[in-house]
């Protein structure tokens, strides 16, 4: 009997082939926002190594959206046409493409990860940063400006058209990152956003532009793909944001044409970090799952396939999402399966490492 991992999922008009997703994890290794041959390699392996959903990381919808200048991008049709190899490709691997927009808000113009993260000047080749309010993130991030109304509209804008592009380009799931500490998780937290306006103080206020651009982006998404939300649940601090709050707004989500949430957590502050251990997020996923109503996947340090296979056997998630696991090893999900099942499918280009009676 299969196992629920490698049991087909459905969502509107796709099918996965099973239920391990390749979570958005940065490359910070384009130029001009372009996918190059490293994110053709690194996403195609993992298409061939299993993956029933993989997904392309946070692509900034706007030159200002990005982290850094080495950040992946969809905001012209140079970019466009430069992914059509990356979905053409795991298409034919059997998976489905997905990608993740994003705006980094106030923690944009850094440096990559790896040189130290600290803010890129403007005279240094950076860009001005913008936020709900005008707190920087930490006191080696830019200081942002406080968005107008215009600024709001803008980035719905960017968002729609990113999303028109991802559909042109081949993408089959969208997900919209609220998450992190970026801009939407920005607005949602109390601990970032002090607006006095619409868009700031109660629940409602705070919840008002990322649901604004949920609805935005879900009418110019076609009805038969589907469309996801990458949220931070729980700022893990008091007077943050909490996992009721996320309940709530996965409700709002749902009725809002979402159809899946994907629970992580923390990042709007410095020191918004969660007790870290083999699944901690998992409960989040459970919570928003049971009191919302709605799909949900589960992310971080899941790396045993019966882990995996008891977070969905709980209930707990729809689909699993692996980062660092999948960076060490491509072919988790077909290991998985052999373990699981005591059945694979490996490329047939690879059958002679894996199949004993096959020719050489």
């Amino acid at each position: 009997m299969s196992s629920k991992l490698f049991s087909p999922y459905s969502c509107r008009g796709i099918v996965l082939k099973n239920r391990v997703g390749v979570s958005p994890m940065c490359q910070y290794s384009a130029d001009d926002g372009l996918p190059n041959t490293w994110h053709v390699v690194h996403l195609g392996s993992r298409a061939v190594g299993g993956a029933g959903l993989v997904m392309v990381e946070a692509a900034s919808v706007a030159p200002d959206a990005r982290i850094s200048d080495k950040d992946i991008g969809i905001w012209n049709s140079a970019q466009l046409d430069q992914f059509r190899q990356i979905t053409e490709f795991v298409k034919s691997q059997g998976a489905v493409p997905a990608i993740q927009l994003a705006h980094a808000g106030r923690k944009g113009s850094t440096q990559v990860p790896w040189q130290g993260r600290k803010a890129v000047t403007v005279s240094e080749g950076g860009w001005s940063t913008m936020g709900p309010s005008n707190t920087p993130f930490n006191d080696e991030y830019t200081v942002p400006r406080e968005m107008s109304m215009q600024d709001i509209q803008r980035v719905i804008n960017e968002f729609t058209d990113a999303a028109q592009r991802s559909l042109a380009a081949g993408f089959e799931v969208l997900e919209l990152h609220m998450g992190h500490g970026y801009l939407l998780h920005q607005f949602l937290s109390p601990l970032s956003n002090t607006r006095s306006d619409e868009y700031g103080g109660g629940f409602e206020q705070r919840i008002a532009f990322p649901l604004q651009l949920a609805k935005a982006v879900r009418k110019v998404w076609p009805d038969h793909l589907p469309l996801f939300v990458r949220i931070s649940a729980t700022d893990w601090l008091d007077g943050g944001w909490s996992v009721e709050e996320s309940v709530t707004f996965a409700r709002q989500l749902a009725s809002a044409g979402v159809d899946l949430v994907d629970c992580s957590s923390g990042s709007v502050v410095p020191d918004s970090r969660g007790p870290v251990a083999p699944g901690f997020q998992v409960p989040l996923s459970a919570a928003v799952r049971q009191g919302a109503n709605i799909a949900t996947g589960a992310v971080g340090l899941i790396t045993e396939p019966q882990q995996a296979e008891d977070i969905l056997a709980a209930g707990q998630a729809d689909l699993i999402f692996l980062a660092r696991a999948l960076l060490r090893d491509p072919y988790w999900p077909l290991r998985a399966q052999q373990q699981l099942d005591g059945v694979s499918s490996w490329p047939i280009q690879y059958d002679r490492a894996v199949n004993p009676n096959a020719l050489t």
